[in-house]
């Protein structure tokens, strides 16, 4: 807690108290003013190679905000103080964001070391299976945060806003024919949770195993054991596929005794886990796709409406006319499950092609890429975790948002690999 690093601390160790205040994912909003002011102080600031194309993501965001009070054809909604909320809210969290990786790579080594840094997302990881297992075990609990009490009611009854205030240990749906919890605790919503525990769980093993002591193996193993409840019961199979790919990109990459290790000891888990209760469970939710329908006319609906609109996009969401099942725009006594899915909200690609335009979703794809193409022959545990993390931030993009917890992590295992460049330059 003392020296400049304290922000990052406090942001990724302090997440818990965060979440209980109602601030959650927007804590790195207001952290961002004490790492502006150590960046302030360090003038000239190092900037990364190839974020330019980040900047050019933010200035053209604010170019889509003049697009705020437009409508694409087949979808509907006022332009109300909930859009602008949306679209101010996801500006802070990139400009944000921004601030938290210059100032982590204006930290040196002596003031961050990166084993630190790495162990500080291992100790969110633990937060996050604690989390994951409150919402398996006790899927009920919630409360009304400080933060909820303090806004009108305009404000915190927004459903966007509402998710980031109000803390919550399970999102309950319908997967697999009835109604499941899925946890999310301490997160913003259940794809949330399931993106940030494949990333964390990266740095969990690099930080506390492969840097570890015995003791520290012992518990890591026992960590990733109790890990498996809430992972199996998020019913996320874009979190299993991630998981999945993780390991095959290990296999290959790594070389020697550690590959068949690796491989020994994936056969024996998976060999554990066949016989566990949670394998029914696993089979069941690969059985029952339910959500393949809604996520096919959400996506082709999000195209349609930005090609409307392809360089700049829209500024925020809009709803689209029907669903999947009916072209009634809302749900009705006779048709509970007609809704109106907002757009974009099945992956951060999206998301940016009707918020930025086709333009917004190649520069976020071409940041991700580049950091793959400039750090791949890093082959230390961090750039080969940093590569890894990066590749699922691809893949990731088609089912899951990045706003607002995944993107901050994201950008810190981007600012690991930039730091790693750093100390082999020097």
């Amino acid at each position: 807690m003392r020296g400049p690093a304290w922000p990052i601390t406090v942001l990724l160790v302090g997440y818990p108290v965060w979440w209980a205040l109602g601030f959650g994912g927007l804590s790195v909003i207001l952290l961002a003013a004490p790492m502006a002011m150590v960046l302030w102080r360090r003038r000239p600031i190092r900037v990364p190679r190839g974020f330019g194309l980040w900047l050019l993501l933010i200035a053209g965001y604010l170019v889509s905000g003049l697009m705020l009070a437009e409508m694409p054809p087949d979808t509907y909604g006022d332009f109300g103080p909930g859009r602008l909320i949306g679209y101010l809210m996801r500006l802070a969290l990139y400009v944000a964001i921004l601030i938290m990786v210059l100032y982590l790579g204006n930290l040196t080594e002596s003031e961050l070391p990166q084993l630190r840094l790495v162990r500080l997302l291992g100790v969110l990881f633990v937060t996050t299976v604690a989390g994951g297992l409150l919402g398996v075990f006790f899927p009920s609990f919630a409360f009304t945060s400080p933060v909820e009490l303090l806004l009108p009611d305009w404000a915190a009854g927004n459903s966007f806003v509402q998710n980031l205030i109000h803390p919550t240990s399970a999102q309950t749906q319908k997967v697999l024919g009835f109604s499941l919890p899925r946890p999310e605790a301490p997160f913003e919503w259940a794809n949330a949770w399931g993106s940030n525990v494949s990333v964390l769980l990266v740095w969990f093993v690099i930080g506390w195993w492969v840097h570890g002591t015995p003791r520290q193996k012992a518990l890591v193993a026992a960590t990733l054991a109790l890990a498996a409840i809430p992972i199996v019961y998020s019913l996320n199979r874009g979190l299993w596929i991630g998981l999945g790919l993780a390991l095959v990109y290990l296999v290959v990459r790594l070389g020697g005794r550690t590959r068949v290790a690796l491989c020994g000891a994936a056969a024996v888990a998976a060999l554990v886990f066949a016989l566990s209760p949670l394998a029914s469970l696993f089979a069941q939710r690969l059985d029952k796709p339910h959500s393949n329908d809604i996520r096919a006319f959400t996506v082709s609906a999000t195209v349609a409406a930005a090609a409307h609109s392809p360089i700049i996009g829209y500024g925020n969401t809009r709803n689209a006319m029907g669903n999947h099942r009916t072209i009634t725009t809302g749900r009705t006594q006779w048709c509970e499950g007609c809704g109106h899915p907002p757009l974009g909200s099945d992956g951060q690609l999206w998301l940016l092609i009707i918020t930025q335009g086709f333009t917004g979703a190649a520069l976020y794809v071409a940041f991700f890429v580049g950091a793959i193409r400039r750090h791949w022959g890093d082959r230390s545990p961090i750039g080969l975790a940093g590569v890894l993390v990066m590749g699922l931030v691809l893949l990731y993009m088609f089912v899951y948002d990045g706003l607002v917890t995944p993107l901050s992590l994201y950008l810190i295992s981007f600012a690991l690999l930039w730091r790693n460049h750093l100390g082999d330059v020097s």
